[in-house]
C-alpha cells in the first residue's frame, strides 16, 4: 500500500508545526543567535518561505515537464542578499502557509504515475516527485525542531 496519503498529510501539517513552535515567541527570541554562524528564528522563517517558493516551482516542473533541470540555490547567499535579518516572521510564516496550501492541493490530485516522474537536480541528480515531497515534508519538520532548540537555548541563557 502506498504511503503517499500519510506523507501528504505530514506535508500539509508543516505550517501547523511551525506555528506551534512559534507560540508565544518574543521579539528578542526572533533575533537570538544560538551559536556563531547560526541563523535566527527570523532568518529560518524567511528561508522556509523562500524554499517553499522554490519547491513550488520544482514540483510543477516535475509534474509538467519531461526530466526538467532543477537548479540548486545558495541558501546562505539568499539569507544575506535577500535581507532575511529584516523579514517579518509573521509574514514569512503566512507566505509559507499560503504556498504550502497551494502545493498540497496540487499534489493531492496528481495521478499515481506522477510520483515516479523525475527531474534532474543540479547537485543531487535525479529526483522523483515522491522524493521531492519527502524532502519538503522533512524540511518544515526539521526547521520546526530547530526553532524549538533555539527557543530552548534562549530560555537557558535568560535563566542563567
Amino acid at each position: 500500500m502506498s504511503d503517499i496519503p500519510a506523507l501528504l498529510e505530514r506535508f500539509r501539517r508543516g505550517p501547523e508545526l511551525l506555528a506551534t513552535a512559534l507560540t508565544g515567541l518574543s521579539g528578542e527570541e526572533e533575533d537570538f543567535v544560538s551559536a556563531p554562524g547560526k541563523w535566527t528564528i527570523r532568518q529560518i522563517l524567511a528561508h522556509v518561505a523562500d524554499a517553499e517558493l522554490v519547491g513550488a516551482h520544482r514540483l510543477r516542473q516535475v509534474i509538467a515537464e519531461d526530466n526538467p533541470l532543477l537548479i540548486a540555490f545558495d541558501q546562505d547567499a539568499w539569507t544575506r542578499n535577500l535581507d532575511y535579518a529584516r523579514r517579518q516572521p509573521t509574514h514569512s510564516l503566512e507566505t509559507f502557509r499560503r504556498i504550502r496550501i497551494e502545493n498540497h492541493q496540487l499534489l493531492r490530485d496528481v495521478p499515481a504515475a506522477a510520483w515516479d516522474r523525475t527531474g534532474n537536480h543540479s547537485e543531487n541528480g535525479p529526483m522523483t516527485l515522491r522524493r521531492l515531497l519527502e524532502g519538503y515534508t522533512s524540511h518544515a519538520e526539521s526547521h520546526a525542531r530547530q526553532i524549538q532548540h533555539i527557543r530552548d537555548a534562549y530560555k537557558s541563557r535568560a535563566a542563567s
